[in-house]
Order: structure tokens, then C-alpha cells, then sequence
């Protein structure tokens, strides 16, 4: 086990990968040192592995059931595990670049239709109105308008600084994944709705932040503490739900993928898509181009004369 945890720690200390994915890496390993050892993770010996014994570990996971997408990722895991100690410690060769992993199935990110999202945003500027003093009602409603109107991801919302949110620029610098910096730009609109929530929020003591402090979060909690993940899913989960969206998942990544396939079917370049996600390459980007495309077939399904066949059914 010692040489997995130098592994972290070179993750966590050297790659400045987040605490959630080193916790993921953790597990995955954690359970091959435990199946490769019968439950004896401290005889492990990584240097003596070979491809076979890391097949068994695989085979038998996808015996028990496992989706593919979860063995893709520990199998993930194994090869940066290996990659390092060949690095760091003279492995020869890599065993897990030897496994044959079945494909994965390639799902459409869900997303809340526009029509939807404008709808949920309207509304909510409204009850602002009607409530001006409801700390909690104009902070969930700022969450919510947030992801969808920035793309960001649930973990660079709660990391959002109040210092690095510029109403006046119209611009908020965001920390994504590796600690990798990016400027996402605001309209109006919102930047008038922080403005509000800013206002509401630093007339209560127990709320309040001081402008000297650099590390203090926009967005906190009526006790005055930074958000936690927990807190903003229950707060997308509640509002797509009050506003009746009907979607397989209701999360903060839906209101990502939803900013992201708005941004293609108005016209948007992918590569400026890419750099407001914040994606390392274009490919990660590219699958909301087939949501676009299914969204387009289906309307013209719908539209063209030509595109029903004999007894009402669409054509392909």
C-alpha cells in the first residue's frame, strides 16, 4: 500500500488533481489491492503484476455486474497507477495497457430544453421582486442562473471567490480542473442579479464578508459559510422540479450540458464552447454536437411533409 499512497500524494501534491478524483483513484486501487491479495492489502506487491492478474480482477467485476463505464474507470486507474511506477520506480512495462475492456456506450448528456430554461429563469426573477429580503429564495435562484448562464461545473461554483466575480467587467474567473484558471463573461441580467444577492447578502452579520478578504466565497450559506455540493444539487434538483422539466436526471451537470448545447444550436463556434467549458481538448466538446444534430433531425421529423412514412411513423 505504501506505493499507492506515493502515488496520491504525487496526484494530489505534483498533478494538483482535486480531492474528488484522488478519492476515486483511492477506492479503485484500494479494491484491486484488496481482491489482488485476499483482503491482506498490506502483502501487496505491484512490482510482480502481470496483465493476467489484473484480467482476473476485471473479468470478475463484470461477473458481478459492474457497468462497463465503472471497469473502464478502474481499469483507468491501474494504467496511471503502473504509468507512475514506471516513472518513479523502473517498472519495466505496463500490465494494464494489455486489458481488452468492452466499449463504452455512448449516452447524450441530458439537458433542459431553452424554451424551459427561460422560463425558470423569468420566473425567478419575478419572485425576487415580489420577496427582495428572502436571503435564501434570491441565493438559490443566483445558483441556479449561474450554472445555466456560465456553463461552470458544481465544484467551481462552490469555489467561486467574491473577489474574482467582476459585475462591473461582466466577468468571473473561475478554478477548474488542475487548478486551471479561465474568464467566463456575464450579461447584464446577471451581473444586476449578484449585484442584488451581493447587497442582500452583506447586510446581515451573519452573512456578510469582508472585502479584505480575498479567499471569501460569492455564494454562502444563511450562517454565512462557503456552499457545499450536497446544497447546490438539492437546490437544482428542487427548482427543475418546482418548474415541472422533464429530464432523466435533474443535477448541476445538467444545467452545464443545457448552457453548452444552447451556446451550439445559436450559432456558437465549438472552440469558444471548448474554452467556456473549460475542456482540455475539442473531443470533449464534440458530443454536444450530436445533441444538436438529434435535436435538428427531430424537428425535421416533425416539420417535413417528406419525412413521414405510411401510418404516421417518422422516417430516418
Amino acid at each position: 500500500m505504501k506505493l499507492i499512497d506515493q502515488f496520491l500524494d504525487y496526484l494530489r501534491l505534483e498533478l494538483n488533481y482535486s480531492q474528488l478524483t484522488v478519492s476515486a483513484y483511492r477506492a479503485d486501487l484500494n479494491a484491486w489491492a484488496d481482491f489482488a491479495t485476499g483482503n491482506r492489502p498490506e502483502t501487496l506487491s505491484p512490482m510482480d503484476v502481470t496483465t493476467s492478474d489484473l484480467r482476473l480482477w476485471i473479468g470478475t467485476l463484470a461477473a458481478e455486474g459492474i457497468s462497463v463505464r465503472s471497469i473502464r474507470r478502474k481499469a483507468s486507474s491501474l494504467r496511471a497507477f503502473f504509468r507512475f511506477l514506471m516513472k518513479r520506480h523502473g517498472l519495466p512495462a505496463n500490465p494494464a495497457t494489455g486489458l481488452t475492456l468492452a466499449k463504452l456506450p455512448k449516452d447524450l448528456p441530458v439537458y433542459v430544453r431553452p424554451e424551459d430554461s427561460a422560463r425558470i429563469i423569468d420566473e425567478a426573477r419575478e419572485e425576487d421582486a415580489e420577496a427582495p429580503d428572502d436571503f435564501t429564495l434570491i441565493r438559490d435562484h443566483l445558483i441556479v442562473n449561474l450554472l445555466y448562464s456560465t456553463g461552470m461545473r458544481c465544484s467551481e461554483l462552490t469555489g467561486l471567490l467574491d473577489v474574482n466575480t467582476d459585475t462591473r467587467k461582466g466577468e468571473l474567473k473561475v478554478v477548474g480542473k488542475r487548478n486551471k484558471e479561465r474568464i467566463i463573461p456575464i450579461g447584464p441580467e446577471l451581473a444586476e442579479t449578484i449585484d442584488t444577492y451581493r447587497r442582500l447578502r452583506d447586510a446581515s452579520p451573519s452573512t456578510s464578508i469582508s472585502p479584505l478578504d480575498r479567499e471569501s466565497p460569492l455564494l454562502v450559506t444563511r450562517t454565512g459559510q462557503p456552499l457545499y455540493r450536497r446544497l447546490v444539487y438539492r437546490v437544482v434538483n428542487r427548482t427543475l422540479t418546482e418548474g415541472n422539466v422533464h429530464a432523466s436526471r435533474l443535477s448541476p451537470h445538467v444545467l452545464r450540458h443545457s448552457f453548452a448545447t444552447d451556446m451550439l444550436n445559436a450559432g456558437a463556434p465549438i472552440s469558444s464552447v471548448r474554452q467556456l467549458l473549460g475542456h482540455a481538448s475539442l473531443a470533449s466538446t464534440q458530443i454536444y454536437t450530436h445533441v444538436t444534430y438529434s435535436e435538428l433531425k427531430n424537428n425535421y421529423q416533425l416539420a417535413h411533409p417528406r419525412a413521414l412514412k405510411k401510418g404516421g411513423k417518422y422516417g430516418n
